[in-house]
């Protein structure tokens, strides 16, 4: 017999079917190798003789763990045999959904295509734009008591709406049309884009609390992977996975259209905050508080952050689009101009180095501020000669240290250097000097000048972000007498709520409540989230890492736009590296180790302890995918560079 006629011989290939229910045999189909997939599926459905859909249906092979999509290759060509474990199921299952506002919703999701792709359909199904910058994790357990087992929790059902391939929901009365079919579903819509009233304390004291950055760590070795499917994930029909922003890159945000988006980011900031997930001071905490109680307040009347009627949209975008003509016209001259004479800075400052051992304090000098770096001199008279030192600020980490009401207004610079961190202090004076200092350390840490048109704004928002903090000393006594009753305990962390009573903390928001009363809702919205991302600590997800030639662990802290090295001895950053630094990385799979090499010959090598080099593979991928995307192509999402710059070979 010939070699050909031998591969052509048919044998016995079994099928689960898994609709015809757990206990029914494996169908058994008489098939030769040179049967493509397609035709294994409509032999499949003949014998199976039920009439429906199986548009939807698949085979998984079980053994590999993979998804046999590609219909015109042949068994030959999978490299199929009569022992592979085939089943035949559907791609898209029901999962729960954790969102970060707390609400669970039952929806279909992808299980075949890559986790990226089943994200961007979750999103486009509850209307949330930018869908790169969310992604699944594993959800971490609360703490049960034993009476809280009966208490199930309420799961909004949305299996009902058909998956759409379109790239933009269809809008109805500012929703997605499959939220305007039904009143239930409309209340759904509802939840998803408003923002939840404050947790009760104990609601807070039940969560998980991470108590240091390591234990931080953990919840980033949690993130499904971008580039496999939810199967070979181990994830099961109805499992529960949450849904979260991974990215904390978050572009053009329109609070006209990201109302979904917007209730969603704003939840998952404040539960960073309540549950210390981000270090804030106690001033912050007072005024994350008093948006809180604003926010929940102005919610119950104000129903939705915003939703628009079209034809007051297309006026907006009108009147926007005839505002960037006028300023296109008559800037170029003036921004010449501007650009030729650059606003200068120079003023004494005191300075205070904590690093050298000297028990001198605060020093003071003439400081001058020139292009991205500060130089000082002993005094004014001396700054035509040479300075004393320059600091080059480009690429140096900006962490305000400041309380208004004791006039501490600190900037706390931490230089980059072939050895580590410098760290330096600067005391201003005042606010006016601490906000243009502040403002332009800020601007030249991302490489920018005084001349960047940015500098101005800059200044603005930190003087409104000051004043907000200002308290007016016996304003509180005519706060309504109603709002004694807030319960301050919800708007805190638990820190506080060992620290104060809960009474205590009632005169200190509302004081911080006054400077904010005015505001929107979306205004307040905003504001919150302008505020969490001024925070030192913005952004930054942790891992634990072992260097290379290191014998201990250390951390890892992933930023939007650098990498920071965290010795655990100190609970210090000790070295920072900056993406645009970065001229390549790469990860040997074999040994699980993540090298990267920076400008200057720097190389650095560590494997990951608390996740796998994967996720930091993604993780540093996936923020320099977040910097390529520009306005003129926002609409369009170059999935195949993501999948380039995250996917490593696992992915290929």
């Amino acid at each position: 017999m010939s070699s050909l006629s031998c591969s052509m011989a048919a044998w016995d290939l079994s099928v689960t079917v898994v609709d015809l229910g757990p206990d029914a045999p494996p169908v058994t189909l008489s098939v030769t190798s040179d049967l493509h997939v397609g035709g294994v599926i409509l032999k499949l459905v003949e014998k199976t003789q039920i009439k429906r859909d199986w548009s939807d249906h698949a085979l998984w092979w079980e053994q590999k763990q993979k998804w046999l999509l590609r219909t015109a290759w042949t068994l030959e060509k999978y490299e199929i045999h009569a022992d592979a474990r085939l089943l035949f199921i559907p791609q898209h299952k029901p999962l729960r959904l954790g969102l970060p506002n707390g609400i669970t919703l039952r929806l279909l999701a992808s299980f075949s295509s890559p986790v990226f792709q089943t994200v961007m359909g979750i999103c486009r199904m509850l209307n949330i734009r930018h869908p790169e910058e969310l992604s699944l994790l594993r959800p971490v357990e609360e703490k049960k008591k034993k009476k809280d087992k009966d208490s199930a929790e309420e799961i909004y059902d949305l299996t009902e709406v058909p998956l759409s391939s379109a790239s933009r929901p269809c809008l109805y009365n500012g929703m997605p049309a499959h939220f305007a079919d039904s009143p239930q579903m409309e209340a759904i819509y509802k939840m998803l884009s408003i923002t939840q009233p404050p947790p009760a304390p104990e609601v807070i004291a039940k969560q998980y609390r991470p108590a240091s950055v390591v234990d931080k760590a953990h919840i980033n070795g949690r993130w499904l992977d971008s580039s496999r499917c939810l199967m070979q994930q181990g994830i099961q029909e109805n499992d529960r996975v949450w849904l979260r922003f991974k990215y904390f890159a978050f572009y053009d945000i329109e609070p006209k259209y990201d109302v979904v988006r917007l209730a969603q980011l704003y939840e998952q900031a404040r539960w960073a905050i309540l549950l210390e997930d981000i270090d804030c001071t106690e001033e912050e905490m007072m005024l994350f508080g008093a948006l809180q109680y604003h926010i929940s307040k102005v919610s119950q009347s104000e129903p939705q952050l915003m939703s628009t009627s079209a034809a007051m949209d297309d006026l907006d975008s009108a009147l926007q689009s005839l505002e960037v003509k006028l300023e296109g016209e008559s800037s170029s001259a003036s921004e010449m101009l501007e650009n030729m004479t650059a606003p200068e800075l120079n003023d004494y400052l005191k300075i205070f180095r904590p690093k050298r051992l000297t028990l001198k304090g605060y020093k003071q000098y003439w400081f001058k501020f020139q292009d991205t770096s500060i130089s000082y001199f002993k005094s004014k008279e001396e700054s035509i000669g040479e300075p004393i030192q320059q600091i080059n600020l480009k690429g140096c980490e900006v962490a305000p240290d400041v309380n208004v009401t004791a006039s501490k207004f600190l900037i706390r610079l931490l230089i980059p250097a072939p050895e580590g961190m410098n760290e330096v202090y600067l005391r201003c004076e005042n606010e006016q000097q601490y906000a243009q200092w502040m403002a332009g350390c800020r601007l030249a840490s991302k490489g920018k000048s005084l001349a960047d048109n940015s500098f101005q704004s800059e200044i603005q928002s930190i003087r409104s972000f000051l004043a907000m903090q200002k308290t007016n000393a016996g304003s509180h006594g005519n706060a309504h007498a109603a709002d004694e009753s807030i319960n301050t305990h919800s708007l805190v962390s638990p820190r506080y709520h060992k620290k104060y009573k809960a009474k205590q903390l009632t005169p200190r928001i509302l004081d911080a409540y006054q400077n904010v009363a005015q505001l929107s809702l979306t205004d307040a919205v905003m504001r919150f989230l302008q505020i969490w991302q001024a925070l030192p600590d913005f952004g930054l997800s942790y891992v634990v890492v072992r260097f290379k030639g290191s014998r201990k662990d250390e951390v890892l802290g992933i930023a939007p736009n650098r990498l920071i090295r965290i010795d655990l001895g100190v609970g210090d950053v000790v070295k920072t590296w900056r993406y645009n630094n970065m001229k390549q990385w790469n990860v040997n799979w074999d040994i699980r180790q993540v090298a990267i090499e920076f400008e200057g010959n720097i190389n650095i090598a560590f494997s990951c302890v608390t996740a796998d080099c994967k996720i930091v593979h993604e993780f540093i991928g996936g923020y320099i995918f977040m910097s390529t995307r520009s306005r003129e192509k926002s609409d369009t999402l170059n999935e195949e560079l993501f999948h380039k710059l995250t996917g490593g070979h696992e992915a290929l």
